[in-house]
């Protein structure tokens, strides 16, 4: 097992770091998925030095070409919302969640934290179309897209090269993404495979919900639900209201059903960054913040106040008026 590493001369003083860098949206350049698993590659460094991640490399190559529609069996990815950038956002924030953890005395072996990163890279591979399916987009499997993603990696278990346990032990942790089952209920091998899908389920969740463009991102995300039939939303703008309990709702998951791991993300930043703070409960609540402030004014367009990375208008082009709220 891996002792927490002496990270005494990667440590940065919060005095050197600029202001700016206090930002989550910052610190990486998430846009690239090279700049992400570099970052990742960085942070399996600091948990140990000796640490191969060849093998993971690969899995991350495969991952950006199934993303991409490069393999011949699958149609790239045309979601917006649940796309290459999701999982890239999810696999670093699995990446700094076990570090922070081994920093906080938890145990993890490398294998197990290899698992544990290719079960951040695999967790949506079920929205991905096989090159046959030509209807509609990868949305319409939202609801069953965790099943989906169980079985894709059963299926390529040879490219993945995981043996029958790992890949019986990367189900399950799949499966504790899937914000319908009862976690209790899931079937883990071992504690510790059960603290890795509790980590796995909040990377997923809070790489979401701190993402700088999260509320624009959420237009995208009422557009999947609608085409997989997935809740009752009267538009857009009553998705965004209804966006308000989720922020309640994914509160109680953090904190009680996935055991507060978010807290560790506290000691991975001070090593990192020598920032100490939870830079994506941070962002969260200044995105629930926002929102609430925004749906509060009835005087204003919400859809002006969502302004970065042009998405409403990218919505705009691909949907026309379809879904628009007042």
């Amino acid at each position: 097992m891996i002792p927490p590493p002496d990270n005494s001369t990667s440590s940065i003083s919060s005095k050197n770091v600029p202001f700016d860098t206090r930002q989550l949206s910052t610190l990486v350049a998430m846009e690239s998925p090279e700049a992400v698993h570099n970052e990742v590659l960085h942070i399996l460094r600091l948990i140990n030095t000796a640490f191969d991640a060849a093998p993971l490399s690969r899995i991350f190559s495969f991952t950006v070409d199934l993303y991409e529609g490069k393999l011949q069996e699958y149609r790239a990815c045309n979601t917006h919302y649940h796309n290459l950038r999701h999982i890239t956002d999810t696999y670093l924030a699995m990446a700094r969640l076990l570090h922070g953890a081994l920093l906080s005395g938890e145990n993890f072996s490398n294998r197990e934290i290899f698992l544990g990163l290719t079960g951040a890279l695999m967790h949506d591979s079920g929205m991905i179309q096989e090159s046959c399916d030509s209807e509609g987009t990868g949305a319409k499997y939202t609801q069953e897209h965790v099943q989906l993603s169980m079985d894709f990696v059963t299926k390529h278990a040879a490219d993945l090269h995981l043996n029958d346990q790992e890949i019986t032990d990367l189900r399950t942790m799949i499966q504790g993404t899937d914000l319908m089952v009862d976690f209790s209920s899931i079937n883990f091998s071992s504690s510790t495979v059960e603290l890795l899908g509790k980590t796995l389920g909040t990377a997923d969740l809070i790489a979401q919900m701190a993402d700088r463009t999260y509320l624009e991102k959420l237009l995208f995300l009422y557009h999947e639900f609608q085409e997989a039939e997935v809740g009752n939303y009267k538009n857009e703008v009553d998705f965004l209201h209804q966006t308000l309990n989720f922020f309640e709702i994914s509160a109680t998951r953090f904190n009680e059903t996935l055991d507060n791991i978010c807290r560790h993300m506290v000691p991975h930043f001070k090593v990192r960054w020598g920032i100490n703070e939870n830079l994506y409960i941070h962002s969260l609540e200044n995105q629930r913040k926002f929102l609430e402030k925004i749906l509060a004014n009835k005087n204003i367009s919400i859809y002006q106040e969502l302004k970065r990375s042009d998405i409403v208008r990218i919505v705009r082009k691909k949907y026309g008026n379809t879904g628009l709220g007042e």
